[in-house]
């Protein structure tokens, strides 16, 4: 009998961004897998036509935020494509405001959060309405850099010196949850089922929880209600595999989901029983779905950290009890690994139309605006495409580190020789590109 033809698989990397997935991550494949790098700088075209000549049948890899529109498009272009994860479910990739716009349509806990696009709107919301303290965060992009990017306002005062200093567009702000014993939570999943959950702490004399700022790990004593919050967003979002960072409110107890996405930072290890997952998913069953014990991380964190980075192809076996009637304990709760449902472009909430123009911001926003770069007003120093560097481009206003890192890239190639290329770019906001226009030669 004829073993069952797989899915000819490939591997998405982008230039300037770290791989998640590795050929090793898929043990077992006895397939060519074939990657495919999309190289940015208006590559939609070649990328296509690469994915068709290689007769690619599923893409395996996260897409970036400033990707995400582009690959929308690119998706409609290969329709026999199967793109894991969905471009539906990586809507949450792309930004703070789509977190919040996920939440809100499928009824998932998240603090009280407030997007102003209309910044006139944004400010009067900072003096009359909001309840202090608020949580300040930029909202494009997946990953907060460490925390650098995530801030603390106690009153208006505060909340408005830090949006003329950083330029925020939307105004993203949340009620800061009073947290369980100062820390939060980050759990893991695989189809739908948490194999990874560990606390996160925050340092002394800190209030953020981010490892990279000095705060501390534990993997003990994660709350069943978390495990459930991440377990609904994970089944809403149709996710091969998912993250959750989850606060839970000191007086009530009660999960809030801070931030989700299927770009998330993982040991090895778990990258394998991803890899797993989907070998199983794509073969109707011919590789073994893989087994990871609820609560399985207790155990596996008491190794030290250096010993987990470096652990790999790690298999746990269903247990059978002896005939001697030997006691079997059971995995603690009742959640089973799954395969993800199929996605439709209807799964993705309705995003925000930012409604404003450059001529419609109130004074106290333009008069921020217009300095475009430290000690720059317009028409003087204006920045020259061939000496660029890096953190002149972090002072455009709206500039996110992924787009100005790939900008810096591109003009080091000579990809990129004047500001016309840079507004071409298909990773580029418009409106964008005609703001910084006024600051470059």
């Amino acid at each position: 009998m004829a073993k069952q033809k797989l899915p000819k698989l490939g591997f998405l990397y982008m230039d300037y961004v770290m791989q998640f997935f590795h050929f090793s991550n898929f043990k077992g494949w006895p397939d060519k897998i074939e990657q495919v790098v999309y190289h940015w700088g208006n590559d939609k075209t070649r990328f296509i036509n690469e994915v068709r000549n290689k007769k690619i049948d599923v893409l395996v890899g996260n897409i970036p935020a400033t990707a995400y529109e582009t690959f929308k498009e690119i998706s409609a272009a290969l329709p026999h494509v199967r793109f894991l994860p969905s471009v539906e479910t990586q809507f949450p990739n792309k930004s703070k405001e789509n977190v919040t716009l996920f939440c809100d349509k499928y009824d998932l806990q998240q603090p009280k959060t407030a997007i102003n696009y209309d910044l006139k709107k944004g400010d009067d919301y900072f003096k009359n309405e909001a309840k202090y303290p608020q949580i300040v965060k930029r909202s494009y992009g997946p990953s907060n850099y460490g925390g650098y990017f995530v801030h603390k306002v106690d009153n208006y005062k505060e909340a408005r010196a830090l949006f003329d200093k950083e330029k925020y567009v939307p105004m993203y702000s949340q009620d800061a949850i009073p947290l369980k014993d100062s820390g939060d939570l980050r759990v893991m999943l695989i189809g739908h089922k948490p194999v990874c959950a560990f606390w996160r702490y925050s340092g002394t004399g800190e209030w953020i929880t981010n490892t990279s700022q000095g705060g501390s790990m534990s993997y003990e004593n994660v709350p069943m209600n978390a495990l459930e919050l991440a377990v609904k967003a994970s089944k809403a979002a149709k996710a091969e595999y998912w993250a959750c960072d989850i606060a839970i409110d000191e007086n009530t107890l009660e999960p809030y989901i801070l931030e989700c996405a299927t770009a998330f930072a993982a040991f090895p290890y778990i990258r394998d029983w991803i890899g797993q997952y989907i070998m199983w998913d794509l073969s109707d069953g011919r590789f073994r779905m893989p087994h990871v014990p609820l609560f399985s991380w207790e155990e596996l964190g008491k190794m030290n950290p250096a010993v987990l980075r470096t652990l790999r192809h790690l298999y746990f076996s269903k247990y059978e009890p002896s005939a001697d009637g030997e006691y079997w304990l059971a995995d603690k709760g009742n959640f089973d690994m799954e395969m993800a449902k199929e996605s439709f472009p209807s799964d993705v909430p309705d995003s925000i139309e930012p409604p404003v123009q450059e001529k419609d911001l109130p004074k106290i926003v333009t008069d921020s605006i217009d300095k475009s770069a430290e000690g720059s007003v317009i028409g003087e120093s204006a920045f020259d495409i061939e000496t660029l560097t890096l953190t002149e481009l972090m002072t455009l206003h709206g500039m996110d580190d992924e787009s100005a890192v790939q900008i810096k890239e591109l003009i080091d190639t000579k990809k990129v020789k004047s500001f016309s290329d840079i507004s071409a770019l298909d990773f580029i906001d418009a409106q964008l590109a005609s703001q910084w226009a006024k600051s470059f030669k």
